[in-house]
């Protein structure tokens, strides 16, 4: 029994060329830049609720399971230097949630507010619809996190919900928000 839908395309082909920054695949040689990138903001912010940085071979294993679910993993560089990444991998393991992914973004520090996550979002929902995927699920870590939400928003995302309280970082209690965005035709026709 196929549990996921087929790809269109192979998710680790992609390369988009903007004016200012590369947006690629993830090669094996990204994995310690996206370690650096995702490390700093489990340290420093509460955009993740993981409170310790997972090691190189913990992402490089990360990175392999979205790879072969045919789903993207894209990193922003720009002069040779990764500067954000960004992926889908599915909501949840069961297979009627087969339609459904959700996103993560992150930007290093040195480059938030240059609009870096907001293109590697827009092509990560392209890759995922191109993956089949029809739902893309924002878990957005703190109601707190402008940045994150507003970044949604400007890229069609709806707000779902608030979950209060639903982790514990930095001495305080932080809720998570979600948010959807339809992908190509939605829930308007079957996908199979």
């Amino acid at each position: 029994m196929t549990t996921r839908p087929a790809t269109r395309c192979k998710a680790r082909d992609y390369i988009c060329i903007t004016s200012m920054y590369t947006i690629r695949s993830c090669k094996d040689s990204d994995i310690a830049a996206i370690t650096a990138i995702y490390g700093h903001h489990v340290l420093h912010s509460t955009g993740t609720f993981e409170l310790d940085p997972p090691s190189a071979a913990d992402m490089a294993q990360r990175v392999a399971d979205v790879r072969t679910k045919n789903l993207p993993w894209l990193v922003a560089e720009h002069n040779g230097q990764v500067l954000g990444f960004a992926y889908a991998n599915w909501f949840k393991p069961r297979p009627a949630y087969r339609f459904s992914a959700e996103n993560s973004v992150y930007v290093s520090a040195n480059a938030v507010g240059q609009g870096i996550g907001k293109v590697l979002m827009q092509a990560v929902a392209e890759q995922a619809e191109h993956a089949g995927v029809r739902k893309l699920i924002a878990v957005i870590g703190d109601s707190a996190n402008a940045g994150s939400i507003g970044l949604h928003r400007s890229l069609g995302f709806t707000p779902v919900g608030t979950i209060r309280s639903a982790g514990w970082k930095h001495g305080a209690w932080r809720d998570i928000v979600l948010m959807e965005k339809p992908l190509g035709a939605g829930d308007l026709t079957s996908p199979e």
